[in-house]
């Protein structure tokens, strides 16, 4: 389970194709999800000249920890050895207390983040907004008017962040014609089945004309939303989204490593998904939130706009749907909130992508994978219930 498909060994002349339009499906993820930018083109994301921002290791002994989910019995090992993961590291009182590294992956070793990524761009925006060049309660149309011949004509920056435009998208990961299917094409992931499908990420933002309820009635998980967002962060700031988040966030958080994104043919950086990087750095990631917008001695995010995020959310607009993995959950300033009340909160992607941030235990975990599934609700829960493990075991 946790080695890399013999079909897709690169040592082996000729036994390297991997399907075009499911280049991101199991099994070929076990093995592209650690070499994106040997199938897409990427921009980097420099990680500037300084050094990196210390993580000292006090590593613990976490294997046998155990724990209950989904009615069956676990421990930490046997979690890792049978979940699809790629990367597993956990933060205590600001020290690596466990690192692991599963099919092939290695501590320089990118990986991509899905959705995580729309966590980084919200850190971005947050740093944007502390500094006034982004005012959230805005509209997008201030920044963005091509946007009024759109369905997000009225909504606001804030709206974006939290994903409660009224606007239709739908997110369906497996339908060949739902607006996911359209933003793989316009992307640069897949190529178009349909001649007049929007060629680019910015011509399917201009696309979507329909509402399905007023702006900030609900929360609906639309990963354009987070586009949009980087949009209007680099109309504000003048620069492209690869730059920003190197300028604002990644060197200054102290990256030991580049990062990258993917990119579409119009040289737009995939705000809502297409972020990789390694294990440690998104442990710094992690770090840089635990300690409230600090790290190394450098203020990168404002301690309210961290706290705003925490303890912000509105869990009425959260609907049953999201509920089942996430009970006190929420959603706001994209990241979700795994519990309103605790403050502890999550960077989220598809196939298994997980930063988890509990400030109050002074905890972080980060689990980067390659699941057969784009979502799992039972797989959420075990991870999540396994990751509570750890941080109940240290604490104790």
């Amino acid at each position: 389970m946790n080695t890399v498909p013999p079909f897709r060994d690169p040592t082996v002349p000729g036994n390297s194709h991997i399907p075009r339009q499911d280049w991101d499906r199991a099994p070929w993820n076990r093995w592209t999800f650690q070499h994106v930018r040997e199938l897409l083109p990427t921009t980097k994301v420099w990680r500037g000249m300084g050094p990196a921002s210390p993580l000292p290791v006090d590593l613990r002994d976490i294997d046998a920890v155990s724990f209950a989910a989904e009615g069956q019995s676990h421990t930490i090992a046997g979690f890792l050895e049978t979940s699809y993961a790629d990367g597993f590291l956990a933060l205590h009182g600001g020290k690596i207390v466990a690192e692991r590294y599963l099919n092939g992956m290695a501590p320089h070793t990118q990986h991509l983040s899905q959705s995580v990524a729309k966590s980084v761009v919200g850190t971005v925006a947050g740093i944007l907004i502390d500094r006034g060049v982004v005012d959230p309660a805005a509209l997008l149309t201030h920044y963005l008017p091509e946007l009024e011949a759109t369905a997000y004509r009225g909504a606001t920056v804030q709206h974006v962040l939290d994903m409660t435009s009224g606007v239709v998208f739908d997110e369906t990961y497996t339908a060949l014609d739902s607006h996911m299917a359209q933003l793989d094409v316009a992307s640069g992931w897949k190529d178009s089945p349909n001649p007049d499908w929007p060629t680019h990420v910015w011509d399917l933002i201009l696309s979507l004309k329909d509402l399905e309820c007023p702006h900030g009635a609900s929360f609906r998980y639309r990963s354009i939303e987070t586009d949009v967002l980087a949009f209007v962060l680099q109309r504000a700031a003048a620069a492209p989204l690869a730059e920003l988040v190197s300028r604002e966030l990644w060197a200054p958080m102290g990256a030991e490593e580049d990062a990258y994104f993917t990119v579409d043919t119009a040289g737009y950086a995939l705000g809502d998904g297409g972020f990789n990087a390694t294990l440690r750095d998104y442990a710094r990631f992690a770090l840089l939130h635990l300690r409230g917008g600090e790290i190394d001695g450098r203020r990168i995010v404002s301690p309210g706009w961290i706290a705003a995020t925490r303890f912000g959310a509105d869990p009425a607009l959260f609907g049953d749907i999201y509920r089942e993995a996430l009970p006190a959950g929420a959603y706001h300033n994209q990241f979700w909130i795994e519990d309103i009340a605790r403050g502890a909160y999550m960077a989220r992607g598809v196939f298994g992508q997980l930063i988890y941030i509990d400030p109050e235990a002074d905890f972080a975990a980060v689990i980067l994978s390659s699941w057969p599934e784009f979502v799992s609700t039972t797989r959420l829960r075990t991870a999540l219930a396994a990751v509570r493990a750890v941080r109940e075991a240290l604490a104790a």
